[in-house]
């Protein structure tokens, strides 16, 4: 008798919890909830930093606020103050707190937090977790989480003990070593770009261009831009298990990229006219490595006057801006998903291939169709955030406002010098564009379309579109 008391005790429990996750369900879809989740992120930061304690002469205006925050979250680094000298001590805390938790996403942060208490996470927070970092089954969602927690504390702690003992020990940060070191570290890792360096003093370009520490800030980005899904599966590779067909094509897609813009950077500001004319050998040859994993959101400068870089230079990093990091990284941009999908897609279509295959695997045409909405929809929001821009503010030249907003885009932070220069409506244009960069199109996307979606009961006869 007690056994079937238990066992229907059981049965209740779990058919009241089944209850509660379709009433959850029809209340928020998971889409729904990423973006809600990061525009409440988004206020408290604004609240917090609007605080006269976290500024250094009587605290940010709610619009600077606004404005810093929401790069933070979203880990792109544009700013229209400068950190070192705006924010006091409070608000430099504050503000390496938004930045960790834009970097690692607020799904993994909240979700921990519950583990740490004990609670358990119901289906539809595994559900919401696994989408937030890009991952297709919530089954192991617990275990990775673990992971990825005590790999983010590794990586981000050996960055902090390597720029300390750089810094310190060749006295290239004379106050605080240990906070700027953790601040950059962290900044490095998620791809911030923010930096406490532009002071006008020791470095007003910002971050120290000798070659370790760009190596060591270099390769925080580089991690940071793998994504989740990679890094779990690189730390739980066996010789055993082969690697995914997502984590293969990642890294090859990221090592062409940093090739490719490596040497073409190094060519193109290495001559006379360039901004690497006057650095030696190995300066040039670090500096442009930089770059090259800088640009695909990072915001890091490893230049000492970016805003001098060559047109061809700028038309380089405008392209490896939009193209971004790897799915659920750090990272923003269309990502090398898309990117390697479309050019996949694009090669079999060459070689008359019906299927989309490659390395011995076939690609479904959703997958293909979620690559093209994602470049759709991606070109024409930069071109419309473009225009809105241009015909709000005296600007004469295209390129800087295009380089801009792709920059928010990709929630990069490199600039030209245009985003002090930006209005009140151009700052709201920037910013919705940083949000939209780190949600991804099909996210905001399907989140407003679920809650008008119907099953689609009629279908027409097909007929043909002439194309090219």
């Amino acid at each position: 008798m007690k056994k079937n008391n238990r066992f229907r005790q059981e049965i209740l429990r779990l058919i009241q919890e089944t209850g509660d996750i379709k009433s959850r369900r029809r209340r928020l879809s998971i889409s729904t909830r990423i973006v809600i989740g990061l525009f409440f992120l988004v206020i408290v930061g604004t609240l917090l930093l609007w605080l006269p304690a976290m500024g250094s002469t009587g605290g940010l205006s709610l619009p600077e606020a606004a404005f810093t925050a929401t790069s933070a979250l979203t880990v792109t680094g544009l700013s229209t103050i400068n950190a070192s000298t705006d924010l006091s001590m409070l608000g430099q805390v504050v503000l390496l707190i938004l930045i960790q938790f834009g970097g690692v996403g607020y799904m993994f942060v909240a979700s921990l937090i519950i583990r740490l208490l004990g609670r358990k996470l119901f289906i539809i927070d595994r559900l919401a977790l696994s989408s937030s970092i890009g991952l297709n089954t919530p089954e192991a969602i617990l275990q990775i989480l673990r992971r990825v927690f005590y790999g983010i504390l590794i990586i981000e702690g050996i960055g902090t003990v390597l720029l300390y003992l750089h810094w310190s020990i060749n006295d290239i940060v004379m106050e605080r070593p240990v906070f700027m070191a953790l601040f950059h570290s962290v900044s490095a890792f998620c791809n911030a770009g923010f930096d406490l360096f532009g002071d006008g003093a020791i470095y007003p370009a910002g971050i120290p261009k000798d070659n370790l520490s760009l190596l060591i800030l270099g390769l925080l980005i580089f991690f940071g831009g793998l994504g989740i899904p990679v890094l779990s599966e690189l730390v739980t590779f066996t010789k055993v298990r082969k690697h995914s067909l997502h984590t293969r094509i990642t890294l090859l897609v990221i090592a062409i990229l940093l090739s490719a813009g490596w040497l073409a950077t190094f060519l193109g500001e290495m001559g006379t006219l360039g901004v690497l004319a006057d650095r030696s050998l190995d300066q040039q040859l670090v500096q442009s490595w930089f770059h090259s994993i800088s640009s695909r959101t990072a915001g890091f400068s490893g230049f000492a006057d970016f805003s001098q870089i060559r047109p061809s230079t700028q038309l380089l990093t405008m392209v490896l801006m939009f193209i971004g990091c790897a799915p659920a990284s750090m990272g923003g941009g269309i990502t090398t998903g898309t990117f390697a999908v479309l050019g996949i897609t694009l090669l079999n279509f060459v070689r008359g291939k019906e299927h989309i295959q490659v390395l011995n695997r076939e690609i479904s045409y959703q997958t293909v169709r979620r690559a093209a909405s994602v470049l759709t929809i991606s070109v024409g929001l930069i071109m419309l955030a473009t225009f809105l821009i241009l015909v709000s503010h005296p600007v004469d030249q295209i390129g800087m406002v295009l380089f801009e907003v792709i920059s928010a885009f990709a929630t990069c932070g490199l600039s030209l010098g245009f985003t002090a220069q930006l209005n009140g409506f151009g700052q709201v244009v920037i910013a919705i564009m940083m949000i939209w960069g780190r949600l991804g199109a099909l996210t905001i996307v399907v989140a407003v379309a679920q809650s008008t979606q119907k099953p689609e009961l009629l279908r027409y006869p097909e007929e043909q579109l002439l194309i090219g």
